[in-house]
């Protein structure tokens, strides 16, 4: 693709999905079929709206049936599925219609939340219209009759599917065929927060009503010694403590703990819902602030200001005995943002530690979700 976007003053080629990749692929393999003779490329339009003119891969065909690929292009986006080959397997049915089913390198869904159910390839929504609409044009256009049988298969997404979240979230055996408009934003954020809620309604469908939460496995160790409680079994929300607190609220939780260390969480006691120090910093301006609420003198505040890490200016409020005070503050105004952020709608519970220091601070009825959860 010759389509860029500029981010942080850098320009960035578009790629395209692997919906898109599936859908020309199929649209290529139908037309190789009822045409008797390969062809080297084939266009498609995605849902944003952008035409791609795709180069057609190993094409093969009988008088039954027939097959190409298509290569993925990611673009400028650090996408794992960048170069595999989707390959389209198209065959003729005497019933009418189009059967779709995914074969060596395509998921399984194996757990209740995803847009598929238990059993079915996973391929989204929009990519399985986006394959159908596809297939039905060429149909139309050579006027066939009959019905067509598609299996998309990505032999590298047997292996590729170990680099994603995809054993997480119950899909087995391949990688997910997916995409909304088609197109790859160069550093999107959207499918991490696509997980993300994708995680929680899987934990909603599961019956489950509370929700462990934490920015990664970072502190691990502590959160096992400490609280019992295993990371490997929490939502991963990243840097997206907003969105995950959204999408949590829209899945009818009744509650969230979010555990994490205190050089990301302290960001939320500014009201900062996204704590990538790309959209914002701000630590040690905070932790100045509720030292000096604490009462802080001005050699302590001018000592924070300058310390390099959350951990070094802890210490220094450590040292002058208000560490204790500091963090009441500072998890009281968490507290307030995060119930802020859910409209009262869920209960909320925040556990913050450092890695010298162990447990800092936990926020009115954390103990309570605790319960629940462990």
């Amino acid at each position: 693709m010759e389509e860029y976007i500029v981010k942080d003053n850098k320009k960035l080629r578009y790629g395209y999905t692997t919906g898109s990749c599936a859908a020309a692929a199929a649209k290529a393999a139908v037309r190789i079929l009822l045409e008797q003779r390969k062809t080297d490329s084939v266009s498609l339009m995605t849902p944003k709206g952008i035409l791609l003119n795709l180069e057609v891969l190993e094409a093969k065909f009988t008088a039954k049936e027939a097959c190409c690929g298509i290569r993925k292009d990611a673009g400028d986006d650090p996408d794992v599925t960048d170069g595999i080959m989707v390959y389209a397997f198209a065959s003729k049915q005497q019933e009418p219609g189009i059967v779709l089913d995914g074969g060596l390198g395509v998921g399984r869904v194996t757990k209740k939340g995803l847009e598929q159910q238990p059993g079915e390839a996973a391929i989204n929504k929009i990519p399985r219209r986006m394959i159908k609409e596809a297939v039905t044009e060429v149909m139309e256009d050579l006027d066939y009759p009959g019905g067509m049988k598609i299996i998309i298969s990505i032999p590298q997404g047997v292996e590729t599917a170990k680099k994603t979240f995809n054993p997480r979230l119950g899909i087995e055996g391949g990688i997910s065929v997916l995409g909304t408009s088609g197109i790859v934003e160069p550093m999107s954020e959207d499918a991490i927060k696509e997980t993300i809620h994708l995680e929680i309604k899987m934990l909603r469908a599961s019956g489950k009503s509370y929700m462990l939460c934490s920015p990664g496995n970072y502190g691990v160790d502590f959160t096992k010694e400490t609280l019992g409680l295993d990371l490997d079994n929490a939502v991963k929300c990243s840097n997206y403590v907003g969105d995950t607190i959204d999408y949590a609220v829209q899945e009818g939780l009744e509650g969230m703990l979010l555990i994490g260390h205190i050089g990301k969480l302290v960001k939320l006691a500014a009201g900062i819902m996204n704590t990538h120090s790309r959209h914002s910093d701000g630590r040690m301006e905070i932790l100045t602030a509720y030292a000096a609420m604490a009462g802080g003198d001005s050699a302590l505040l001018k000592k924070l200001m300058t310390a390099i890490t959350t951990e070094e200016a802890l210490e220094y409020i450590k040292e002058e005995g208000l560490l204790e005070a500091t963090m009441e503050l500072i998890m009281e105004r968490i507290h307030y943002y995060l119930n802020k952020r859910a409209y009262d709608k869920l209960k909320l519970g925040v556990i913050t530690f450092s890695n010298q220091l162990g447990l800092l601070g936990k926020t009115k009825g954390a103990e309570e979700i605790l319960w629940y959860i462990s």
